[in-house]
């Protein structure tokens, strides 16, 4: 699958970051492309879909304290408008996860339409956003296939090593697999190389690779290694907002700009809830600019180490 879905349901759009293998920044992308997009006034929704609920603690919100997550938006009927919480350290809004999510592979099975629950509840809220990121757990379950067939557009991290190349042909298949069947509005949006280390000749290797494969879905922006991209979920903070000066934190705001550079091309002009490439958003006015980067949290120093950002 190449190239950019259309928004065929209307609303922001819906973007699943998946990868099956695990290691590879997945949360940690879906998390901080989150807050980098809330940085720009935009109006970002997340859904932790991994039951380890990772993307919840690292949005600043207490997995075991939710009194209504994505689990109860899944298996009870739960509306997101019910289950959403204002990730206030993050700035976004988030839908939690935990480990009740664990049990919902098997509780799913006799569900009718179990492929598309998320789909219907998103379909709800999907105006009220200017976008809806998905984070996927890292296998191809029943869970990732709701995220697949609720989203118009996948992200992939991938990590710059051979054995998660060999992973990525098993995605791409999956994709297009779900695009042929439950959800033809599904494609590719890009590819986010991260962990990337410029002194290691096999993640140059392998980034030429992927470039020669699936050349412009290759997004131009490399994450790097960065001490405080590894430290800042620890704080319950994006890392724009625990060292707006990192590595990391320039990272995830240019890979911002090209999301929402790529969602504007595609985009019919005039369209509902368009992300358009600078200034605000029509749901801008619903958080209210003290959310916006300047009031954030200025972070906990921006001095890196010597050794940030390789």
């Amino acid at each position: 699958m190449t190239g950019q879905a259309a928004v065929g349901r209307g609303g922001a759009p819906v973007v699943a970051v998946a990868n099956q293998k695990g290691g590879v920044g997945k949360t940690t992308t879906a998390v901080n492309l989150a807050a980098s997009l809330a940085a720009t006034n935009r109006q970002v929704l997340l859904i932790d879909l991994d039951p380890q609920g990772n993307a919840t603690m690292g949005c600043g919100v207490e997995k075991d304290a939710l009194d209504a997550g994505i689990y109860e938006v899944l298996l009870e009927g739960a509306a997101i408008a019910e289950a959403r919480i204002d990730a206030e350290s993050a700035g976004f809004d988030v839908v939690g996860a935990n480990v009740d999510l664990s049990g919902a592979e098997l509780e799913l099975i006799d569900v009718p339409e179990r492929e598309f629950r998320l789909r219907q509840a998103i379909d709800v809220v999907r105006k009220d956003y200017d976008f809806v990121l998905i984070d996927c757990p890292p296998s191809l379950s029943l869970l990732t296939l709701n995220g697949l067939t609720a989203a118009s557009g996948v992200i992939i991290p991938m990590q710059c090593e051979y054995y998660a190349l060999e992973g990525l042909t098993s995605l791409v298949g999956t994709i297009r697999r779900i695009g042929e069947g439950l959800n033809p509005e599904l494609s590719i949006q890009g590819i986010v190389r991260t962990m990337y280390d410029p002194r290691n000749s096999l993640t140059k290797d392998v980034s030429e690779q992927l470039i020669t494969h699936f050349g412009d879905l290759v997004y131009n922006t490399k994450v790097p290694r960065n001490v405080r991209l590894a430290e800042a979920p620890s704080y319950g903070l994006p890392i724009l907002y625990y060292d707006k000066q990192s590595r990391g934190a320039r990272a995830y705001l240019a890979l911002a700009g090209e999301v929402i550079r790529r969602e504007s091309a595609r985009a019919p002009s005039g369209s509902d809830n368009e992300p358009g490439a600078g200034g605000e958003s029509e749901n801008s006015s619903r958080r209210g600019s003290e959310h916006g980067e300047e009031s954030r949290p200025g972070g906990r120093g921006s001095e890196e180490e010597k050794t940030d950002g390789v």
